[in-house]
């Protein structure tokens, strides 16, 4: 069985060069061209409402601080998972982090395309509860706009993409194999969301989370192969030109029996919408359970926690 990790990146000050992440049992070797698990390169031009949630202060600059993703939501408005902002996945508080960023319109994370825009603010959902990885959603302000036009809007409760058998693409930059082996450019992997049941079989409720309908959404493929991995923490899940999810957690990468598990987005859609607030010390739960239990974010190496995070240099 493969171990729950989170999908984010692990913290560069917990790292040094070379270090992989933990292994993940047995998934599938994706081809070297593939991403998220089992998909293809795509421009950031084509899906300009993907962003690159980044740190170099963090994560070090080899991929641009990269150790996350976020769907931009309006136009100073970037919605990512909560876990992403854990004292685990950064290595310190939210608060502390100087030098958070989105990154806009970059295919490729070495290049200098595309627009580099600071967070002004952080609200992470109240109701995210840790122990089920319910709720998993923080919304980011930004400091500048960005095109309205790049704006992917949300899903609404009886969007057709929530229906089992539906086709739906994430995207990400993170473990193309889960093996560690990390992207440098844009990646999305089309994948079918599955019936509330399999992922209640696959998740029925213990130490790496409990699947729960009404606030995620389970999306893979039969055969395994196709899923988003390390890295790839609250990059959009999209279907039909909305956003229906945020990578959130699952066990290990692309694995039939274990599919990967999003955060709903329509029961959250007040939230989204609600207004900027602050970030207040202690907002982001400082639990473990990034790496420990099934999220697919960074946590701290040096603690010994296998996560979905890539080491940054």
């Amino acid at each position: 069985m493969r171990r729950p990790i989170s999908r984010a990146l692990a913290g560069a000050l917990a790292l040094v060069a070379g270090v992989a992440a933990a292994p993940l049992a047995r998934a599938p070797h994706a081809a070297a061209d593939s991403i998220v698990i089992g998909g293809r390169p795509v421009k950031a031009a084509d899906s300009p409402w993907v962003v690159a949630v980044a740190s170099r202060d963090r994560f070090g600059g080899t991929r641009a601080g990269q150790f996350c993703g976020g769907a931009l939501v309006a136009p100073t408005r970037v919605v990512t998972a909560a876990h992403c902002l854990s004292r685990e996945v950064l290595g310190a508080p939210v608060e502390a982090v100087r030098d958070l960023r989105v990154i806009a319109g970059r295919t490729q994370l070495r290049a200098d395309e595309g627009r580099e825009v600071p967070v002004r603010s952080v609200r992470v959902n109240p109701a995210y509860d840790t122990r089920s990885n319910a709720g998993d959603l923080a919304v980011l302000e930004l400091a500048e706009a960005l095109p309205g036009q790049h704006v992917l809007p949300l899903a609404g409760q009886e969007h057709p993409g929530y229906r089992a058998g539906a086709e739906a693409a994430v995207y990400g930059w993170g473990d193309t194999s889960g093996f560690g082996d990390y992207a440098f450019g844009l990646r999305a992997a089309q994948v079918t969301v599955l019936a509330d049941e399999v992922c209640q079989e696959a998740y029925p409720g213990d130490a790496d989370g409990e699947y729960r309908p009404e606030s995620m959404v389970c999306a893979g493929h039969a055969r395994g192969g196709r899923d988003a991995c390390q890295g790839d923490s609250g990059g959009p899940l999209v279907a039909e030109g909305r956003l229906i999810g945020v990578v959130s957690w699952g066990r290990g990468c692309g694995r039939a029996d274990s599919p990967g598990v999003y955060t709903r987005i329509a029961p959250l859609a007040g939230f989204v919408a609600g207004p900027e607030t602050a970030p207040q010390p202690g907002a982001v739960p400082d639990t473990a359970w990034g790496a420990e239990r099934g999220s697919k974010a960074p946590v701290r190496a040096e603690e010994g926690h296998p996560s979905r995070s890539a080491p940054q240099t």
